[in-house]
């Protein structure tokens, strides 16, 4: 595996007090042996089933055909979920030129484009129906329980719209959904609404929960869209089970190295923020899923630190006057990938002309690696702790491999906090209350005020 992981910029060695000392690193390491023998066992048995998900290949031929019946005369596949049905799919999907159409690799059929809809605005929504071109727009749904509200939306209001059309008949053929498996007593809108109208379905890992689903189906789908190698991501994730169950303890495996170190500095050192901020644009939706993967898992009974995405160089001029001279609460994650000589060459009499002669005879690469160098460097200095992520070879096996170290480095530090990795339970309180103002209606809530308005008014 191309992946290498450095936490010394996060200790005492390196950055002084505001880092962990070898002692500590090693009492918080130690705390992992039993999560370690634990992940063990539950591989063995399958009773986690995520461990499990980079050995299927039962999946893949059912996904590819669905999604090349799904893509046949299509311009443009849309994407409706949200939260773990889409953030997977999306960092998938961007790695491989998400918005790009025509040839993603050599020899490679034109690809239709990958939108996707995340987050419910009803003008959003409305124009975006509005403006596809309803002969060519293919939707994929995806929704775990089959009955998050804001996918329901989207699914019903596309289906609305195509009929309006007068494409009615044509149903089948436009739409795909991805939901849980039928269970007797339990309804799933969206199988429903499938099973009605024709639409093909392919069953979502019941085992798995929406945020840890990226290399199952739920992911794949948009890697297939994009024509990426779907055996090396899982191969990739693989590597990461394997040396979970070859490592000769937590000090030998680097998912619970950044775990030991993440809890650590935060309940040694106060440190409750965690930036992500890889140096490429193919990993920019890998910062957002990771932050959704960190803050769900972890953030419960008052336990948890706050994850943001960043990315690299441009949030240097955004976000690093805050990590470099800003309280010092945060832990920064560099992902650096090698990309000296790369792009463009910059003229040495125009580099001149700029009053820039560090850049005569420089490739862009050249500035984005001095930078991924530089900025580590700068943080140590200013003894704030960082971590680095080094890829040599940026491929489909290094991000499934870089996926899975994510998911098993916070189901660690949920062990280390005392928290269930996979449950929500506040997300879920605030689902059913939506549903109660639903049922109310829109009034409801100005009743209760009396009709008088509680807030201010911005611009009076």
């Amino acid at each position: 595996m191309s992946i290498v992981q450095s936490v010394e910029g996060c200790l005492e060695a390196a950055i002084g007090p505001h880092g962990l000392t070898e002692a500590e690193l090693r009492s918080w390491l130690g705390k992992l042996e039993p999560a370690i023998g634990g992940l063990r066992a539950q591989y063995e048995s399958g009773a986690l089933p995520l461990l499990r998900v980079p050995e299927r290949t039962d999946d893949i031929a059912p996904a590819e055909a669905a999604l090349a019946r799904l893509g046949r005369d299509a311009g443009t596949i849309v994407f409706f979920g949200t939260g773990g049905s889409s953030l997977g799919g999306q960092t998938l999907a961007q790695f491989g030129g998400w918005y790009i159409p025509g040839e993603h690799k050599a020899g490679q059929m034109r690809r239709p484009r990958t939108r996707f809809y995340d987050n419910l605005d009803p003008r959003t929504l409305d124009r975006t129906l509005q403006g596809l071109d309803p002969e060519r727009t293919r939707f994929v749904v995806i929704s775990k329980s089959g009955n998050t509200p804001e996918t329901l939306v989207q699914f019903l209001a596309a289906l609305q719209a195509v009929q309006a059309r007068g494409l009615g008949d044509r149903v089948p053929d436009l739409f795909l959904g991805l939901t849980d498996p039928a269970v007797a007593g339990r309804s799933n809108g969206v199988r429903e609404i499938c099973a009605a109208h024709g639409i093909p379905l392919l069953d979502h890992d019941p085992g798995v929960g929406g945020r840890f689903t990226a290399l199952t189906n739920v992911g794949l789908l948009a890697a297939l869209a994009r024509g990426l190698d779907v055996a090396a991501l899982r191969a990739g994730g693989k590597a990461c089970v394997d040396a979970l169950l070859a490592c000769d303890g937590p000090g030998d495996y680097a998912p619970a190295l950044g775990a030991a170190v993440a809890v650590g500095l935060a309940k040694a050192r106060g440190v409750r923020t965690l930036v992500m901020m890889p140096y490429t644009d193919r990993l920019g939706r890998f910062a957002h899923w990771y932050v959704q993967l960190w803050a769900e898992s972890l953030g419960k009974g008052g336990e948890g630190t706050t994850p943001v995405p960043a990315l690299g160089p441009v949030d240097q001029h955004s976000q690093l006057q805050l990590y470099l001279d800003g309280p010092r609460d945060h832990m920064i994650t560099v992902i650096r990938q090698d990309a000296a000589g790369e792009g463009p060459r910059i003229d040495a009499g125009l580099a001149r002309q700029a009053g820039a002669d560090y850049l005569a005879g420089r490739t862009a690469g050249d500035l984005v690696a001095a930078q991924q160098r530089a900025i580590p460097d700068a943080l140590i200095a200013a003894g704030r702790p960082v971590r680095t992520i080094d890829i040599h070879d940026l491929d489909e096996r290094a991000l499934g491999g870089l996926m899975m170290h994510c998911m098993i480095e916070t189901i660690l530090a949920a062990h280390l906090l005392g928290v269930d990795a996979f449950g929500q339970p506040a997300v879920e309180a605030g689902k059913e209350l939506t549903r109660r103002h639903l049922r109310q209606g829109p009034d409801a809530s100005k009743e209760k005020q009396g009709g008088r308005p509680s807030t201010a008014t911005v611009g009076r």
